[in-house]
């Protein structure tokens, strides 16, 4: 290597860094051959990215800083403009940081549109937007991150009427793998090629503790499948649970707990006509690093109760059955209540608190996640939980009424391993084990 760089002249040196076919991996470079559709798949922090912007560099970009390249009028589609001009444009592996400075492009805040020394154009296009692409017309194309786009089909199409300029016009799609209609025709298309790559491709510019980290909570998931090896699963979009994940658990061999805990999830109301109170037992054995950590779900025992004082006595009685050395109930809708009403029956009770600061969908996902690392265990008679547990996706429960059962399942196993495994990566507590 230093043979190599002794062995170049200064202005060679100045231009090794903006030479992106020295340095780029196999998945960053166009395959070649005839096509009109580059899909570029990959995991979170994989070189998407880089690899749309740079090729846009390959479009744009003559043999000098005036000479034309092979496009003259560029689309940059992005989910907002915002999401354009910060992640396309001005982001660390957008186009103006990926530039030579003799060919960087200007932008035009105004006109949303990035203009190179030698004439070209790019215009920043929003897929909230898609009629805005009804009456341009582009040579090349970049469309980032178009599996979350809103109206991606409608703004996919707009945007193929107007890619119509030139001899060959083309495009290329960076985009995290998710299973959306858009994505899967895409592929399908016989002018279409893909290239796939996981996180650790990219791993010489990332940081370690964040592959460790990323790769221990969702390493084996449905989730990490997605988001770090960047491949495209063939599950309904968003779903949490699947039949087969749920089937595995009820095979795995259930551990015998060192730690047992009861979780509530009250209803807002007390009455015969209230949603179900979610209540869900679950033991844990969490001894070790926390991914030697595994988990039993032992009974849903969820009911309508009349009043809070049933739900109440039906919790107590589940900590009993199972010498529980915990209850967990939601207080965000009862607040001091709650556990007030546990107090009136039992007066020592074992009890914490736990308030909901994000969405369901959000606090669920970390759970399912261990699931589909096979780190958790279904006990017989869970079959109306598992139900529940079937229609939570990520955008939202999809089912009727209320998730109670999954609500109460979440907050046991976030109680038994989730919290804890936070709190024992801490650097400080694990100094003190």
């Amino acid at each position: 290597m230093d043979a190599f760089l002794e062995g170049l002249s200064d202005d060679a040196l100045l231009a090794l860094p903006y030479l992106f076919e020295f340095w780029a991996f196999d998945h960053q470079l166009p395959p070649g051959g005839t096509w009109r559709s580059w899909v570029v798949m990959g995991g979170r922090g994989a070189g998407k990215t880089r690899a749309g912007a740079e090729w846009v560099r390959s479009q744009v970009e003559g043999p000098r800083p005036a000479d034309p390249g092979r496009a003259r009028r560029v689309a940059l589609v992005g989910e907002t403009h915002d999401q354009v001009r910060e992640v396309m444009v001005f982001g660390d592996s957008g186009i103006l940081a990926v530039s030579p400075p003799d060919r960087r492009p200007v932008w035009e805040a105004g006109r949303r549109r990035l203009v190179w020394p030698n004439g070209a154009v790019a215009q920043a296009v929003s897929a909230h937007e898609p009629d805005s692409l009804r009456g341009p017309q582009f040579d090349a194309a970049w469309a980032d991150e178009l599996a979350k786009w809103p109206k991606a089909e409608e703004t996919w199409d707009m945007l193929q009427f107007a890619l119509r300029l030139g001899d060959d016009p083309r495009q290329v799609v960076t985009t995290t793998p998710r299973n959306v209609p858009v994505l899967r025709s895409i592929l399908a298309n016989g002018s279409t090629v893909a290239s796939q790559a996981p996180t650790e491709a990219n791993r010489a510019y990332l940081a370690e503790s964040f592959l460790a980290e990323v790769r221990a909570r969702y390493g084996g998931t449905r989730l990490g499948r997605q988001e770090l090896d960047g491949v495209l699963l063939d599950d309904r979009e968003g779903a949490l649970w699947s039949p087969s994940v749920l089937e595995k658990a009820r095979q795995v061999e259930a551990p015998r707990p060192s730690r047992i805990v009861v979780a509530v999830d009250p209803p807002v109301t007390g009455h015969a006509g209230s949603d179900l109170c979610g209540i869900v037992v679950a033991g844990a054995v969490t001894e070790g690093p926390p991914q030697d950590w595994h988990a039993v779900v032992l009974e849903d025992a969820s009911l309508r109760a009349a009043t809070p004082q049933g739900w109440a006595e039906a919790a107590l009685a589940a900590m009993e059955r199972h010498g529980a050395d915990r209850l967990v109930a939601e207080v965000n809708q009862g607040g001091d209540l709650v556990e007030s009403v546990i107090r009136q029956i039992d007066p020592l009770a074992p009890f914490r608190a736990v308030r909901a600061s994000r969405g369901k969908a959000a606090r669920a996902e970390p759970v399912a996640a261990l699931y589909e690392q096979g780190r958790v265990a279904h006990r017989p008679g869970l079959s109306a939980l598992e139900d529940q547990m079937c229609r939570m996706t990520a955008q939202g429960y999809e089912g009727r009424g209320s998730p109670d059962r999954v609500d109460a399942l979440v907050w046991a196993l976030s109680d038994l391993m989730i919290d804890p495994a936070a709190r024992w990566r801490h650097p400080q507590i694990r100094a003190l084990r």
